[in-house]
């Protein structure tokens, strides 16, 4: 872990300090704090440790963050931070829509398999803080979805996704997505996140029902007369 150089930035009093230089303590500290909270675990982690792992004065740390409390839920709320931005990026990174929805996906499990550490804190989050009205995950999950139902939106209308409601695919790949991002962590599994996404995108886009079965299973609802009951 870095060390933060506090003798470049001293300051006499009164004197502001330095924007970025704050920004840059802050990151360092919560780049530390991640994977120092993943492997302690919250209740077992101690700042002074953590002080001496980043060789500075505890005081320093709780200058940025008053409490312990306080530093865990800003490391994970960082770690959703950096999520979001992996997401955006493999979405950035095409012009067709059902492709972005492809690097979506494909930055989804790329970040969770370079970043084990963050599931590690979703779930000491969980354990540790049950009474948060919403943990930290949901929170950036909701705050994402007017643009990610705009998107599946716009595949509806132009004719490349069946014509169901938008929050269930959104909430069908989200809680999908989920799901594998824990079965991963807690199973091991190694898997290139490129075929694991691969694989989802099959199974979703296409289905598992031969397109026999599925014309037969099309027309036999067709056929059925609608229940009165």
């Amino acid at each position: 872990m870095g060390m933060i150089m506090e003798s470049a930035t001293r300051r006499g009093p009164g004197r502001p300090v330095n924007e970025a230089i704050r920004t840059r303590r802050q990151e360092e500290i919560l780049d530390a704090a991640a994977e120092f909270f993943a492997s302690r675990g919250y209740s077992e982690a101690n700042i002074q440790e953590l002080a001496d792992l980043l060789q500075v004065g505890k005081g320093t740390i709780y200058r940025y963050f008053p409490t312990k409390e306080n530093l865990f839920l800003a490391t994970v709320d960082r770690m959703m931070r950096k999520l979001t931005e992996a997401i955006d990026a493999g979405i950035e990174a095409a012009d067709d829509p059902v492709e972005q929805l492809s690097g979506a996906i494909r930055a989804y499990l790329r970040f969770f398999a370079e970043h084990p550490e963050a599931t590690e804190l979703l779930i000491q989050e969980r354990a540790h803080f049950k009474d948060r009205k919403q943990p930290t995950y949901f929170v950036y999950r909701e705050a994402s979805t007017l643009r990610r139902r705009a998107r599946i939106r716009a595949l509806i209308d132009a004719g490349r996704l069946r014509d169901i409601p938008v929050e269930r695919i959104g909430d069908v790949l989200g809680d999908l997505l989920y799901g594998t991002m824990f079965t991963n962590y807690f199973v091991g599994r190694d898997r290139l996140p490129e075929e694991q996404a691969a694989d989802l995108l099959d199974i979703v886009l296409f289905g598992v029902l031969s397109e026999t079965e599925r014309r037969a299973r099309s027309a036999q609802t067709r056929s059925e007369p609608p229940n009165r009951g």
